[in-house]
């Protein structure tokens, strides 16, 4: 008699629960918005102890101390004052005098010495800030051991040499304008021939061309470049 084998009873599948999303909470927020520390390390570095401390001197820097210009304050033109011109030296008269002269005694030889004597001032006042610059460099050729402290004496050096380059333009043209003078073209545009007119030479002495003039170039330079 054959015995058959009873054929294994086949469990029913059973299928895996579908996760169900849950809604994170703060504390899972936190940590997907935040990057890990060596993310954090390598985006953001941190600035090594003495440049930190020179970013923070150099912040509070004392800033660049301004060139050497000749202060003017807009003044009006004075009636009362348009012959004082006749009785007092250029060196005797005031920016108002001036400014009140009749436009017929434009750059007449009062007006050209007067001037000359405003540009040859400015001249040497740059000339004695260039010198007292120069003084102080030498004077900060002492090696300091600590890195920011360095740092900080050569950010006020290089500070101080770009107001003295500044200044030295300036100078270049304050002496074409000495020139001028002396060859009786001082006072008068470059361009269109114009008188600039007293009162843009009191405020700028070395101004070469009139307003509108100066205004027509800068629209040109916005809308040409260069």
């Amino acid at each position: 008699m054959t015995v058959k084998k009873a054929e294994p009873v086949k469990a029913p599948a059973v299928q895996a629960p579908t996760p169900v999303a849950t809604p994170a909470g703060p504390d899972q927020l936190v940590r997907a918005t935040r990057p890990s520390a060596r993310l954090a390390q390598i985006t953001v570095p941190s600035l090594p102890p003495a440049v930190a401390s020179t970013a923070a001197k150099a912040s509070f820097l004392p800033s660049a101390p301004a060139p050497a210009v000749m202060s003017f304050v807009p003044i009006k033109k004075d009636p009362k004052l348009a012959n004082n011109w006749k009785t007092k030296t250029a060196e005797q008269l005031t920016d108002a005098e001036v400014l009140a002269m009749p436009d017929s005694e434009y750059m007449n030889e009062v007006q050209m010495a007067y001037f000359r004597r405003k540009l040859v001032t400015l001249k040497q006042d740059i000339l004695n800030s260039a010198g007292e610059t120069t003084e102080h460099l030498r004077e900060d050729t002492v090696v300091v051991p600590d890195p920011a402290d360095r740092a900080t004496i050569e950010e006020e050096h290089a500070l101080e040499l770009r107001t003295r380059d500044r200044e030295r333009k300036l100078l270049k043209k304050i002496e074409q304008s000495i020139m001028l003078i002396d060859a009786g073209d001082y006072g008068y545009c470059d361009e269109t021939g114009e008188p600039i007119g007293v009162g843009r030479l009191l405020a700028r002495p070395t101004a070469t061309l009139s307003l509108e003039a100066q205004q027509r170039r800068e629209l040109k330079q916005k809308m040409f470049g260069d």
